[in-house]
């Protein structure tokens, strides 16, 4: 069902600073930053606040009914809404947003039940904004949206002054659910597997957690800082909060049909000397392992583009382009598309979830093995945050680095994709890179909560066993 929504132009210079908007409503339920961080990325053109959603929609699987959770949310859309000329450049004018976490493919696909979850986010936590804050750096264009019979002034809604909150701060170290030797065994594993002809590759993670005081709030704003990602996100949700700084995209459709995903495969950590962190673009350039990772994921995602794709509109304008981050060099391919005009962005990501950039290929084959071998289930990460605008348009990240606070505990995942020629030392240290800038981060994050430590070593340590 669409919803009408009127939309108010502010001042850019008194409402740029998206953070500092955000901060005062970060406690409301349900309230959701979709953050570029104030990278400097081509994808960090736009800021997107949500608060008040009029109607919201979590599934679990083990809790809730049979239906398709993903049909039943492209039902909420209903027909896309038309849009004046003017405003045809933003992204978002009032629709759906919110968490497609790891376990929500468990309503697409029949999978393994190995593990019970112990976090208690649900696998898809859903709102209908029509409060939103569109804030377009590259325009220098702030575009308030609500209902067309909202009685408040913008300026009012948008603009309140920010409550005292306790600092955040560990108070225990971080703990593994692996050892050096458990991520070895189960690469070895993974081996065995591939050479069985399972799968071509398998993405392994380990998950890090430790207990924690104060407002998520705070460590949120060190994250962002400390890694300026442009796929950043903050969700408070009633069973805890979600911190995302992922640099990945999932999908991306335009209200014409156009669609594009982006890939990452192939990490190497930054480094504080220019020289050294060149060299490593260029290792990352040359390795032929990474490039036949990346290339998997490509075709696999280009399969699944197809099943809601016109034929013969599936390609790939980019293969192996370097994109550097705070903390890592990644190696990211493009792959686009033109949706069938019966498909929809939420068909789009039925049809694509979760991600092949974190699953492995075969995808279901890979996702079985990931459910026999990580300890723990996935939850938040290497699930999707984003958004469905009534107007056709969406976004959608993949949720690496990505970490989830409930129960006085937070949690934190890095992992790789593993193929038959990969170094189970080299595969365990680049999940380390991968954190480098966020576990030591919130370890050393002091009392000031806009402080934190953003070095560019990266973490080499082998990780604690949580005997829990």
């Amino acid at each position: 069902m669409l919803e009408p929504v009127v939309f108010y132009e502010l001042p850019y210079a008194q409402y740029h600073d998206a953070q500092r908007l955000f901060a005062p409503f970060c406690d409301e339920p349900w309230a959701l930053f979709l953050d570029s961080a104030n990278a400097e990325h081509p994808n960090s053109r736009f800021d997107i606040l949500l608060r008040q959603p009029i109607r919201t929609y979590r599934y679990s699987h083990t809790h809730t009914d049979s239906r398709d959770p993903f049909s039943h949310l492209n039902a909420w859309l209903g027909a896309r809404a038309p849009v004046a000329p003017e405003y045809e450049h933003l992204p978002f004018q009032g629709g759906l947003a919110g968490l497609f976490g790891y376990d929500a493919g468990r309503a697409i696909e029949r999978l393994p039940d190995t593990h019970s979850t112990d976090i208690d986010i649900p696998d898809i936590a859903v709102g209908y904004y029509v409060h939103a804050l569109v804030i377009d750096h590259a325009r220098q264009r702030v575009t308030a949206i609500h209902p067309q019979n909202f009685q408040q002034s913008p300026e009012a809604f948008w603009q309140d002054e920010s409550p005292k909150r306790p600092s955040f701060r560990l108070t225990s170290a971080w703990h593994s659910n692996m050892t050096r030797s458990d991520y070895t065994q189960k690469i070895q594993q993974i081996h065995d597997y591939l050479r069985a002809g399972d799968c071509y590759q398998i993405n392994l993670a380990q998950r890090f957690q430790a207990e924690f005081q104060g407002h998520p709030w705070h460590a949120y704003v060190a994250l962002r800082q400390a890694n300026q990602a442009p796929f950043s996100a903050y969700f408070n949700l009633p069973e805890g909060q979600i911190l995302s700084v992922s640099p990945e995209r999932f999908l991306q459709t335009h209200a014409d049909g156009q669609v594009e995903t982006r890939p990452i495969k192939g990490t190497r950590p930054r480094h504080p000397d220019p020289e050294q962190d060149q060299r490593n673009i260029a290792q990352l350039q040359a390795s032929e392992k990474d490039q036949a990772e990346n290339l998997m994921i490509v075709d696999l995602l280009r399969n699944d583009l197809s099943r809601v794709c016109l034929p013969g509109s599936v390609h790939v304008p980019e293969l192996f382009a370097i994109e550097s981050f705070h903390a890592v060099h990644h190696s990211v391919s493009t792959v686009r598309g033109h949706l069938n005009a019966d498909s929809s962005a939420l068909a789009l990501l039925r049809a694509a979830f979760p991600g092949g950039s974190i699953t492995g290929a075969p995808k279901i084959r890979a996702m079985e093995i990931i459910e026999e071998l990580e300890p723990h289930r996935r939850n938040v990460y290497c699930g999707s945050i984003g958004y469905f605008s009534q107007h056709g348009h969406s976004d959608t990240s993949i949720t690496i680095r990505t970490l989830c606070c409930s129960k006085g505990r937070i949690y934190c995942w890095a992992g790789g994709g593993i193929v038959i020629d990969s170094d189970a030392d080299a595969e365990y240290q680049e999940t380390f890179d991968k954190v480098a800038r966020i576990l030591p981060v919130l370890e050393f994050l002091g009392d000031d909560p806009e402080v934190s430590n953003t070095t560019n070593t990266p973490m080499q340590r082998e990780s604690s066993h949580d005997p829990k």
